[in-house]
């Protein structure tokens, strides 16, 4: 055994763990910790960068209002005058810190600064931010007829006219370096001279002003279209004056930048004393221009002015080189009759028809509008345009007969259904017609309706197509003024019911304004009895009764029923429902037109007291008048139905006297354009009296028997809101201003009605040679 030889073996042992083992020393924590590590730094740079994001945001919004602010402080003062400001608060600042930063603070943001009597250094209080500036020239310029035009019209459409005109001026000024003061009210302040002393103040405020006027001039032709008839009217009455003037900073609340002085009353005079479309100078300015030259301008007013304050005053008309003023072809304005009241001087024919197509093209507008709105309401409705073989026929059926008991009045209806909340579903008011088109075809018909009607319309001073136009205007404004009842939370079947749901329906808005366009179509210039009298054909065919109101409403209808019109009544109407309703809306409307009739205005007298008068009806709704039968709710329907009709007939009547209603210079202008028309009837031979014996106490009559009583209809109707208390109070004032000037403008327009009765003798004259 010892000698035995032993062999070494190697081994390899590999030890695992158990699982046991390897259960207790496994884990994943060092993953986690590392992935949080990692999310929380995500996290964190993410948030960095969205607070840098906010922070960018924030700067950019603050800046852009510091940028706005600052404009607005520029346009309110001269630069010079923005540093002594600063170096006013700077002063304060040395004292009070906080008080000049949140003075400043709340200067910027437009709210009240108030100024305290910081003592300064020395104990001095704040000194005014004034200066005096010793040569100047200012500029004073009134919208002659904006009182009176302003008063037929919504107050966006007076702002949108004040916003053009003034951004117009504002934009010249800048160009012709000349600082705006204010607008007080319509009438534009500027100023040549200040805050940087120029010798050609007065060149450089003479041709602004002539700028400025000839904008105006071609600017409210342009404006007609969107702002309606008479706006082309209204002119620039301009005033310059030169000499010495204080400016400053007049602190309080409200801080404004301010003129002051002698020359600046004496500019206003030079304004309030002249004559529209023309630009006065003193004497003192003109003697500048003549300085340099510019005598040329210079054309001496014939009459001296009385200036108040000032006594008698030579000035001058401007007219400067390159662009003339437009007096030879801007309206005297609204405020007065120049148009009607002109002795020498008539029309000029091309004039005449060029505002017609403004007008005209403003008309399409308002109607292209509804049709928009129309068609809004049937998608909202679902209402699908039914066969046109039964629309057709009954297109066919309503063209005018005129034979035997078949004329439009026999058509007058005691109530109009109009839709119910169901159909409704919304106000017209509530439709957003903003991307709504028409199709060009329907446009181009349109437009074709509306030129076609104008020319068909006789050449009369009062029932002509400007007062077709005028009641349009005046039937949109009381439609667009037909309020929601005063309620918390008033929804859109309060809305219906309160109005009797005239605001669900766009055809009826339709209907309205269409029938006020059509209400005095070929008017003869003569009363229905009249023409009665005389025996005409039209009184023959509808038995001497609505004799021009029928005769118009057949030849409006039947020019819509032409073949060439077939697009535009397809939007006006889709269904036999809507055909029947549209031409029940226009008859009963133009019908009510006529307020002579006896047996018309009875039948409106009796609807108005079964629907308004609590005591033609019981209370269990019942009326009394008309001795309904039904159920509670039946009746009430009826009811207001009936309210229905009655205000829609009562709208277009106070729409056709609107301007007894309206601004007194308003009334004055159609008053004098009414007796025109009655009085060269009488010159012609068609009427036995003299209107000018009867016209101050039939004025009066009319005010006290029909126009107040109607103004009090429209308020009694409770839909119409501040507009009918507006319609009563112009009603009242101007009853009571022609109750004292009436008898001497009556001799007034005799004189004028002979004058223009010879030069319209004398131009028939001429053309016949």
């Amino acid at each position: 055994p010892n000698n035995a030889t032993c062999d070494s073996t190697s081994f390899t042992i590999t030890v695992y763990p158990t699982e046991q083992f390897e259960n207790v020393y496994k884990t994943d924590a060092p993953f986690y910790y590392t992935l949080t590590v990692v999310l929380i730094f995500l996290f964190t740079m993410v948030a960095f960068l969205l607070f840098d994001c906010l922070v960018q945001r924030r700067q950019a919004a603050i800046l852009s209002t510091a940028l706005r602010q600052n404009a607005l402080v520029s346009s309110l003062f001269p630069k010079n005058i923005q540093k002594q400001l600063m170096e006013e608060l700077d002063q304060q600042e040395a004292v009070k810190n906080k008080t000049g930063k949140a003075s400043l603070r709340s200067y910027l943001n437009d709210e009240v600064m108030e100024v305290e009597d910081a003592p300064l250094k020395g104990g001095e209080k704040s000194k005014p931010i004034a200066d005096l500036f010793p040569e100047t020239t200012i500029m004073f310029a009134d919208i002659a007829g904006f009182t009176a035009w302003s008063s037929t019209r919504e107050p966006t459409q007076v702002f949108t006219l004040l916003e053009a005109l003034y951004g117009e001026f504002d934009s010249i000024a800048k160009r012709r370096r000349v600082f705006k003061v204010e607008v007080v009210g319509d009438c534009y302040v500027a100023v040549a001279g200040l805050p940087d002393p120029r010798p050609d103040h007065a060149v450089a405020m003479a041709k602004f002003a002539n700028d400025c006027l000839n904008r105006m001039f071609r600017m409210v032709r342009k404006l007609e279209v969107e702002l309606g008839p008479d706006t082309a009217e209204l002119g620039l009455r301009v005033g310059l004056h030169s000499g010495p003037v204080v400016a400053g900073v007049l602190r309080g609340d409200k801080s404004r930048f301010q003129l002051f002085g002698d020359t600046m009353n004496t500019a206003s005079r030079m304004e309030s004393n002249g004559v529209p479309g023309r630009i006065q100078v003193s004497q003192d300015t003109a003697n500048l221009l003549i300085a340099v030259g510019k005598e040329h301008w210079l054309k001496a007013r014939e009459e001296k002015i009385t200036a108040k304050g000032k006594g008698d005053m030579q000035t001058y008309f401007l007219q400067v080189d390159g662009g003339g003023s437009r007096s030879d072809q801007s309206s005297t304005g609204i405020s007065s009759c120049g148009d009607l009241s002109a002795a020498d001087a008539l029309p000029d024919p091309e004039e005449v028809l060029e505002r017609r197509n403004r007008v005209a093209e403003w008309t399409v507008e308002v109607l292209a509008q509804q049709l928009k709105v129309i068609l809004e309401g049937r998608k909202l409705r679902d209402i699908k345009p039914e066969p046109l073989e039964a629309i057709k026929e009954l297109e066919q059926n309503s063209l005018s007969a005129r034979v035997g008991d078949k004329t439009v009045i026999n058509e007058v209806a005691e109530c109009i259904i109009l839709p119910d909340y169901t159909a409704a579903k919304k106000s017209t008011s509530q439709l957003d017609v903003s991307e709504a088109t028409l199709d060009e075809e329907v446009m181009d018909q349109l437009r074709s309706y509306v030129q076609t009607i104008a020319s068909l319309y006789n050449d009369n001073p009062f029932h002509s197509f400007d007062h077709a136009n005028h009641v349009v205007m005046s039937v949109n404004k009381l439609l667009s003024r037909i309020t929601a009842p005063d309620l918390d939370e008033c929804t859109a079947k309060d809305i219906h019911d309160h109005t009797f749901g005239i605001t669900s329906d766009p055809l009826t808005w339709f209907a309205c304004i269409y029938s006020a366009l059509i209400h005095d179509v070929d008017h003869s210039g003569v009363p229905n009895a009249q023409l009665v009298k005389e025996g005409a054909p039209i009184a023959t065919l509808y038995n001497s009764k609505s004799v021009a109101e029928q005769n118009s409403f057949d030849i409006a209808w039947d020019l819509l029923m032409e073949p060439t019109y077939k697009n535009l009544r397809k939007t006006i109407y889709s269904t036999e429902a809507e055909f029947k309703r549209f031409r029940q809306l226009v008859v009963n409307s133009v019908m009510a037109t006529d307020i002579v009739d006896k047996d018309l205005k009875e039948l409106r007298n009796n609807r108005w007291y079964a629907a308004f008068n609590e005591d033609a009806q019981t209370t269990s709704g019942e009326s009394k008048t008309s001795r309904t039968s039904g159920s509670g709710s039946e009746i009430a329907e009826r009811t207001k139905v009936l309210k229905a009709t009655i205000v829609i007939e009562h709208l277009i009547q106070a729409s056709d006297v609107a301007h007894t209603m309206q601004h007194w210079h308003i009334y004055r202008r159609w008053n004098e354009r009414f007796f025109m028309e009655c009085y060269q009837a009488y010159l012609d031979g068609r009427a036995e009296k003299n209107p000018a014996k009867t016209w101050y106490k039939g004025e009066i009559g009319f005010f006290d028997f029909y126009i107040i009583p109607l103004a009090k209809k429209l308020k009694d109707c409770g839909v119409f809101g501040v507009s009918s208390d507006e319609y009563l109070s112009y009603a009242k004032q101007n009853r009571q201003e022609w109750e004292e000037r009436g008898e001497e403008m009556v001799r007034e327009m005799v004189k004028n009605a002979r004058r223009r009765d010879i030069a319209e003798r004398k131009r028939d004259l001429k053309n016949e040679g």
